[in-house]
């Protein structure tokens, strides 16, 4: 129903906006994955003093933890930063995916599964075998570069996904994007194999980048991420109404005065910049695009004003999480976050997959 028209009782409806309810559960899923990202580890410390000593980092706030000195260099200095980029990355894929899912109005459009990480990891792979980088300074002293090829790599996936999807004309299926997006992964594997190939002394950096990892030495990796975090969520948020209207067709969208083309491409971009950013700082973890929406859009509704905020929100919640188990589970020995979205992602993407199917039916 278009939004506005008259319902039952004559009274106009419209998508359920964001409720301020699930806008404070978003903030405390944050708060507490932040919490137990930092208090649980091969040093475990009491999640309370955890919680006084964040509060300590706000300006004028002076309150006793109960943390010698050694306990808060773990919190500040190795913890922390780690927590961070796990919030970002994670927001930065989830938003990312909504995003798509509202674009190409598939419910199983993903930066992994559209073939955008694999394009974005082609490219900072070229980037490491040229620049012969290794996987501890992929970032350090490229700032630009590498978020800027991961963009363009992202990009022109999403571009050949797009393409090869639309081949099928407008009645094409709505698995047909999915395919396609597979079909460009391949290929795009297919020349990063090749990178790999050509280069061998890069293949354990890329091959261990390739896996995800948030492994990071302090705060570089963040402020490397923030810039492009803060300016692709503000990008989204700002039109993430235009994705309800378009989910209406495009001569509805058109009728309303919105210019689908326009959107779909400036969603696109900023989409595939998320993703480009996030790619270049923990490798390619896949699912959680997939995963994180689709919760989302089950417990607070499917209006795109608010499954993109709290995407943003549970996203980051969701693998500042998934980072904890990663690196607790089999301690000390740590597994690839990659790998544990991958354990995650697959039973829900069947899932999901199977849903679609029966209400397509």
């Amino acid at each position: 129903m278009v939004p506005g028209r008259a319902a039952r009782g004559g009274r106009p409806t419209r998508p359920a906006g964001l409720r301020r309810r699930w806008l404070v559960a978003g903030f405390a899923a944050v708060l507490a994955a932040a919490v137990a990202g930092i208090a649980f580890g091969p040093v475990s410390l009491p999640p309370g003093g955890v919680a006084i000593e964040l509060l300590n980092l706000v300006p004028g706030v002076h309150l006793h933890s109960g943390l010698n000195e050694r306990e808060i260099a773990i919190v500040t200095e190795l913890r922390l930063p780690r927590v961070v980029l796990g919030l970002l990355v994670g927001g930065m894929l989830a938003l990312a995916g909504g995003c798509y899912q509202g674009v190409f109005r598939n419910p199983l459009a993903d930066p992994h599964l559209l073939g955008v990480a694999a394009g974005a990891g082609l490219a900072v792979t070229a980037v490491i075998v040229v620049r012969g980088v290794t996987g501890a300074d992929v970032t350090v002293g490229l700032p630009v570069t590498v978020p800027l090829a991961a963009f363009v790599g992202a990009l022109g996936a999403v571009l050949l996904t797009y393409l090869l999807g639309a081949a099928g004309g407008r009645d094409r299926s709505p698995a047909t994007l999915i395919l396609a997006g597979v079909a460009v992964s391949a290929f795009l594997a297919a020349g990063q194999t090749y990178l790999l190939q050509r280069n061998a002394e890069s293949i354990q950096e890329v091959y261990s980048w390739m896996l995800g990892r948030l492994a990071t030495a302090g705060w570089h990796d963040v402020l490397v991420v923030l810039p492009y975090a803060v300016f692709t969520t503000a990008v989204v948020l700002v039109h993430r109404r235009e994705l309800d209207v378009l989910a209406l067709g495009d001569d509805e969208a058109s009728s309303l005065g919105l210019h689908p083309q326009r959107s779909r491409l400036l969603l696109v971009a900023a989409a595939s910049l998320a993703t480009a950013a996030a790619v270049s700082v923990s490798g390619l973890i896949g699912f959680v695009g997939v995963i994180v929406p689709h919760v989302v859009r089950m417990l607070a509704g499917a209006s795109y004003r608010a499954v993109l905020p709290l995407s943003v929100l549970f996203g980051g919640a969701f693998l500042a999480l998934t980072d904890l188990a990663a690196r607790t589970v089999a301690a000390p020995a740590e597994i690839p976050i990659g790998v544990v979205t991958a354990l995650l992602g697959g039973p829900f993407f069947a899932i999901v997959l199977r849903t679609t199917r029966r209400v397509a039916e």
